[in-house]
């Protein structure tokens, strides 16, 4: 097996399509894959029994959509450009402008898509600024102030993003705002699309609790097509990223596994968000070696670091049950919604390999990643 590398599990990936195929059916809903947070293409054959659409933010993501995954993209992007919005139309099923100069300046190219704005509920839960679309400032979506009392007749639909793998209940507060904002317009339109960040696929989810939101709205606006469009949802804890260690280095009694991968490179979300990932057979330790709580079982604490030049590249305290050994795997759990997309070959560190884990217990290697990689993306 090429270490390092990205392991995805088809039978934890099957079970969460299952669980979103169930969600969708039982709403009346369409749930589609958004590929900012997941697109491993040849995955796509499994998608294809349980889903059938995907939402794209760029050309090359509409692309993949409408040649890999075989069905035209449902495609927003904060803006669009001249050079590529043609070739965007033609792999798009669904397209929406996230502002009204967009729209006029490119909706009479845009034939054969159903056409939305993304509206701004100037409501949301998320509190990493990074990632809150709603933020003061936000350069997303149009405010309920800004709409006309008469939508563009061309326009068919809303697009709503203001989660961040956020639960039901969060869901049930936002729309509550989102209704109150928008809901003037809605015999207008056709199709709402309520965005991404839906966890439906976390063990504490409370999908019946979505699934009667759903139905009750339903209810409300019997002619509204609804539309969720998660990503980590439905690659949520389907597998590792598998490491070994490298060097253990030590300075002012704090003691550094140096791994083969990087959180920079290969986890940038750990340090963007930021968060701890899990380690196996480790026990995340807050604090730092002198005051670690752990009753100065401090032998086995270590803190692991990345194998680029960037200083900050290395999280802790981890606390082992063993003295780490050069050799010795360090493997990240749930490692491939958003990592796998979000990767780069900053300093030339070797990328992961990526593998798919089949049911029957055999290894495929998808993908490896060599020289001839990186030298291409300078050329």
């Amino acid at each position: 097996m090429p270490t390092p590398i990205y392991i995805i599990e088809e039978q934890k990936l099957r079970r969460n399509l299952a669980l979103i195929a169930g969600v969708a059916a039982k709403a009346d809903i369409e749930v589609i894959l958004a590929f900012k947070a997941f697109a491993l293409w040849k995955t796509f054959p499994i998608f294809r029994e349980y889903i059938h659409a995907t939402t794209a933010s760029s050309l090359f993501e509409a692309r993949l959509a409408y040649e890999r995954f075989g069905a035209p993209a449902h495609t927003y992007s904060p803006a669009y450009t001249d050079e590529e919005f043609d070739e965007i139309v033609g792999c798009s099923s669904h397209l929406t402008f996230n502002s009204l100069s967009q729209y006029e300046r490119f909706h009479e190219r845009a034939k054969g898509c159903s056409l939305g704005l993304r509206v701004n509920p100037e409501y949301s839960e998320v509190g990493t600024l990074l990632y809150n679309p709603c933020a003061p400032g936000t350069r997303f979506g149009v405010t309920s102030d800004k709409l006309p009392e008469t939508l563009p007749q061309d326009i068919r639909g809303f697009h709503c993003h203001c989660h961040c793998e956020s639960g039901a209940d969060v869901f049930e507060r936002t729309l509550a705002h989102i209704e109150e904002k928008f809901a003037g317009w809605f015999p207008q339109l056709e199709w709402i699309n309520f965005g991404g960040g839906h966890l439906m696929t976390r063990k504490d989810y409370d999908v019946d609790l979505l699934i009667r939101l759903m139905q009750d709205f339903h209810q409300r606006y019997p002619w509204l097509k609804v539309i969720l469009e998660p990503g980590s949802a439905f690659a949520w804890q389907t597998g590792p990223l598998v490491s070994h260690v490298v060097d253990i280095v030590e300075d002012k009694g704090i003691r550094t596994a140096i791994l083969d991968v990087s959180f920079t490179c290969h986890m940038p979300d750990c340090l963007e968000m930021p968060y701890y990932p899990d380690v196996c057979g480790a026990e995340h330790v807050s604090g730092d070696s002198e005051n670690s709580g752990i009753s100065g079982q401090t032998d086995f604490l270590y803190r692991l670091g990345g194998n680029s030049c960037l200083s900050g590249d290395f999280m802790g305290y981890w606390h082992f049950d063993h003295e780490l050994q050069v050799g010795e795997e360090v493997i990240f759990e749930d490692m491939i919604h958003y990592t796998t997309v979000k990767t780069n070959m900053f300093n030339g560190v070797r990328h992961p390999s990526i593998g798919m884990l089949h049911e029957d217990g055999k290894l495929e290697i998808l993908r490896e990643f060599g020289y001839e990689d990186y030298e291409k993306r300078m050329d």
